[in-house]
C-alpha cells in the first residue's frame, strides 16, 4: 500500500512495530480502503524477544538478525520472563488504539510466535550466518 511504503521512509521496521500511533496507522489501513472482515495487529511475532534479553534488528530486506543468538544453557538461564504491559507497552498500546478506532465493528487479530518458533529463531540467530 503507498501509504505504508511512505512511512518505511520515516521509519524502520521495527522503529513502526514500537510505535503505537503508526503501528494502529498502519494496522488501520487495509480496514479502512479494503473493507476487510478483520483487522490484524501491526506487530512483530520476535517482539517479545527483545525484553527477554535478545538483541534484534532487521537488516535492510533481509530479516531479523540476533547479535547474542543462544548456543548454551547459561544464555537460556539468563532469559527474562516478560509481562506484557511491562516489556511491550507500545504494543499494549496500539492495541487499545485500533480496539477505539474499530469500535467493535470487526475483530482485530494479533500473533506472537509460539516458544519452539521464538527458540528456533534465537539458536539459528536469523541471518546472522549469512552476513558474516
Amino acid at each position: 500500500m503507498k501509504e505504508y511504503r511512505e512511512l518505511r521512509k520515516k521509519y524502520s521496521f521495527l522503529e513502526m512495530c514500537k510505535n503505537p500511533e503508526v503501528a494502529a496507522e498502519v494496522t488501520l489501513f487495509p480496514v479502512d480502503q479494503l473493507k476487510v472482515d478483520a483487522a490484524i495487529i501491526f506487530a512483530d511475532i520476535l517482539l517479545p524477544l527483545e525484553p527477554m534479553g535478545i538483541e534484534l534488528e532487521f537488516a535492510a530486506h533481509e530479516g531479523p538478525i540476533f547479535r547474542n543468538p543462544v548456543r548454551e544453557m547459561k544464555q537460556i538461564e539468563r532469559l527474562r520472563i516478560i509481562g506484557p504491559e511491562e516489556d511491550l507497552p507500545f504494543l499494549m498500546e496500539a492495541i487499545r488504539v485500533v480496539r477505539r478506532e474499530l469500535n467493535e465493528k470487526i475483530p482485530l487479530i494479533g500473533f506472537s510466535g509460539a516458544p519452539f518458533t521464538l527458540a528456533s529463531y534465537v539458536i539459528e540467530a536469523g541471518i546472522q550466518k549469512i552476513i558474516r
